[in-house]
């Protein structure tokens, strides 16, 4: 329904990713009239643009939105365009009201109600779920912009293959899962750096046999279900690593120095046009691949929900200061895997039975 040129909603969810169609699921079995917006062209399209070799560190058996099995072998590692393609089948599958290439560029709030626009567009709901990882936005230091014009510069959000970098040495800057995966491709051929520490290692390889005995009791038990915000060891471990990059999962250390990736410091500053680390050492490079991570990019969200930190403040995804609107997809939500496929269905579920409770307007 349109009303003074403005779309009314009952629950807008901005986001068609995985958290926005888990959501879509929990709001299509309780009735609720909904709408997903998102800025990509076609479901599962973040997935689709990210670098080319891309596996999920999770085999199927622990990927899967609720109502819909993901396809493949039970151990099968998922390549990204697997993922893509099967978000794109389940929004169909359960035939979602999807509308895509809306980008929201500010939420407010008009009295009792919410109004986003995406552009010319406007849209009025009584609810608002903000289904969106909180990595937007590509984050790199300011000294990157101090670096030879001559030097190659990507962030892993535009990285997709080897062939985007220039013949000489590479500086991958940033030691986790996306840094030690990039830096391994490049070496077979380029000479590369992988600058900084991970923050811990996973002991266990998780496409082997001690994967197989161990991820389940590890991911769903430990991870899942333990390590959440309801815990004091979960509390306390969601302090610690809600800007820390998550531990080593396929790759290990020894496997880089093995392939002959040479690890070395921080990446620091910039010294007569070339990369700087911490003990001192000037690097000749003619590449940099950016792996430091994201920043929210929620400035289009103009509501009191931010820390000083910038965080959102929730409990399990709802908002008490605003109520009405809700998070998915967040950063340690509520457990350690709260981004990942396997607690998107439970966090969406637990969300939506709040909004569900939550009285409508008039």
């Amino acid at each position: 329904m349109t009303e003074n040129g403005r779309e009314q909603i009952d629950t807008l969810v901005i986001g068609g990713g995985q958290a926005g169609l888990a959501v879509g699921y929990h709001l299509s079995r309780a009735g609720v009239p909904f709408l997903i917006v998102d800025a990509n062209h076609r479901t599962g399209e973040s997935w689709r643009n990210r670098w080319d070799s891309l596996k999920l560190f999770t085999p199927n058996r622990f990927n899967s939105l609720p109502g819909l099995l993901i396809p493949g072998e039970d151990w099968g590692f998922p390549t990204k365009d697997q993922v893509a393609n099967y978000l794109e089948t389940y929004a169909g599958h359960f035939g979602f009201p999807i509308r895509h290439g809306v980008r929201v560029d500010h939420l407010t709030q008009r009295g009792d109600r919410f109004l986003a626009t995406a552009g010319t567009e406007q849209f009025e709901a009584d609810n608002v779920v903000v289904a969106m990882a909180d990595f937007q936005k590509p984050k790199v230091p300011a000294f990157a912009e101090e670096l030879d014009s001559q030097i190659i510069q990507l962030h892993v959000a535009g990285y997709q293959n080897r062939d985007q970098l220039r013949d000489g040495g590479a500086l991958v800057v940033g030691m986790g899962n996306s840094g030690a995966e990039i830096a391994l491709e490049l070496v077979e051929s380029h000479r590369v750096w992988l600058s900084g520490e991970p923050s811990a290692v996973q002991p266990f390889r998780p496409e082997r046999l001690s994967g197989r005995i161990l991820m389940p009791f590890v991911g769903p038990v430990i991870l899942n279900r333990l390590l959440t915000t309801s815990t004091p060891m979960g509390r306390r471990l969601r302090t610690k690593m809600l800007h820390k990059a998550a531990p080593l999962l396929r790759v290990k250390p020894k496997d880089l120095v093995a392939a002959g990736v040479e690890r070395v410091g921080r990446t620091v500053g910039v010294v007569d046009s070339y990369p700087a680390l911490d003990d001192g050492t000037v690097l000749d490079v003619a590449n940099v691949v950016w792996c430091t991570g994201f920043e929210p990019g929620f400035s289009w969200i103009d509501l009191p929900v931010f820390d000083d930190s910038g965080d959102v403040v929730h409990d399990r995804g709802v908002v008490d200061a605003v109520p009405g609107l809700y998070f998915v997809g967040l950063r340690f939500l509520y457990s350690m895997l709260s981004d990942t496929l396997l607690s998107i269905g439970r966090d969406s579920g637990y969300v939506v039975d709040h909004l569900v409770e939550r009285p409508r307007s008039n």
